[in-house]
This record gives structure tokens, sequence and C-alpha cells, in this order.
């Protein structure tokens, strides 16, 4: 069972962000905002070096928006490989997340695919709507690393591409979750660094949310 989740106001939200740099980015909307990270390149080279990558597949290499990140949870491999892909059970364990459904039955396997909605409110240049995003997975491995890819369509905002890669490596104290995403589309990539900003964000919140459920779910 999942502990309670903190209440979050929509600022906070990952898609809140994304609204806010996609309408900046379409030249709409003036902000000025520093992004959480340089768009150069991921948080992290990499645990020792390590690329981010599931059976050697890793983000797209030519993105411009592009997020890393890591956080060590103290459950085991299999705990947190669990909670990250039963998708269908996301949005009840995170807040930016209205609905996630499987669009094939049987395991998460290479060729599955899902499709999930989150919230965008309000900007000066966009409506209050729904983004509706259509992952696949393109290569996975039970307990250790997952791969999908796929757009993002809401009124008014649109990412041509996005591919998220995630592993798990047993370490002393739990699970190394590690992360990179990137995102690529004319709109994401008219101001990167609002964008990776966004990006940055979200990640963040999402590995904190999968900390918090897969912790309680041993106890932790």
């Amino acid at each position: 069972m999942s502990a309670p989740r903190p209440h979050r106001s929509p600022s906070g939200t990952r898609l809140a962000a994304l609204a806010l740099s996609l309408a900046a980015a379409a030249g709409t909307l003036a902000v000025t905002a520093a992004p959480a990270r340089a768009a150069s390149g991921p948080v992290h080279a990499g645990h020792h070096g390590e690329a981010v990558e599931c059976r050697g597949q890793g983000t797209d290499p030519d993105a411009l928006v592009r997020y890393g990140t890591e956080v060590l949870i103290e459950a085991p491999p299999s705990t947190v490989f669990k909670a990250q892909t039963d998708v269908e059970q996301w949005p009840s364990w995170q807040d930016a997340v209205l609905t996630s459904e499987r669009l094939d039955r049987g395991p998460l396997r290479t060729g599955s695919a899902f499709r999930w909605t989150t919230p965008v409110p309000a900007t000066p240049a966009t409506p209050t709507t729904t983004l509706t995003v259509t992952s696949t997975v393109q290569q996975v491995q039970r307990d250790h690393c997952i791969r999908w890819t796929g757009p993002a369509t809401g009124e008014g905002i649109h990412i041509d591409e996005g591919t998220h890669v995630w592993t798990f490596t047993k370490v002393k104290g739990g699970t190394l979750v590690r992360t990179e995403e990137t995102w690529t589309g004319d709109q994401a990539e008219a101001d990167v660094d609002l964008s990776t900003g966004a990006l940055g964000e979200g990640l963040e919140i999402w590995l904190q949310d999968l900390k918090t459920a897969a912790e309680a779910r041993t106890g932790c």
C-alpha cells in the first residue's frame, strides 16, 4: 500500500512547468527562468561514467533538450521496477498523472504501449488542457531497465518525440535509480533552456514520488 501522497499545488506539477516553458518557447509569453540544469547535457555523465542505457540503447543522441538524474531508493530493485512498470497504477502515487491505461495485455514487454494523461493549467498563451502521452516500450529487462518513446499532445502543446530511459541497480542500501529523458520537436526546441528546466523539474518530482511509493511498499 502506498503512503499518502503529499498535497502539491498545480504550479508544482511536471506539466505546469511544461506548459509555461512551451508557451514561452513559442514566443507568446515573456518569462525569465533559469533551467534546472545546463541544457548541454544530463545532470550526471553517468554512475562511474556509465551511460544511461537499456540493452545498449539510450536517449536520442541528437536531441537538444535532455536531462538526467538519479536517486537512491531504500528498496530492492524488484520492488522499484514493479512500481515503475505497473503503469496502470501510476495515478495512485503520482499526483501529476490523471489516468494511465495499457494498450495491450500481459507483462510489459518490448512493443507494449500505454497511454497516460496529465493536467496542464492555463497560461497567458495556452488554455487549460490535458496532455495525452502515448508511450511504446522499446527495450526492457526485468528488474534492471526500461526504455520507452512516444509523442505528447494537448491543446496548444506538442512534443514530437520523448525518449525516456530508466535503470535500476542494486547497491548498498537499496536501489540506485538513474533516468535520462530527451525531447525533440520545434516547439520544445524553440527555447532549449526553458524546456530543459521544465523537463528537469518533472523528472525530479517523478523520482521523489517513486522513492516514496517504493519505500512505502517495503515499510521504510
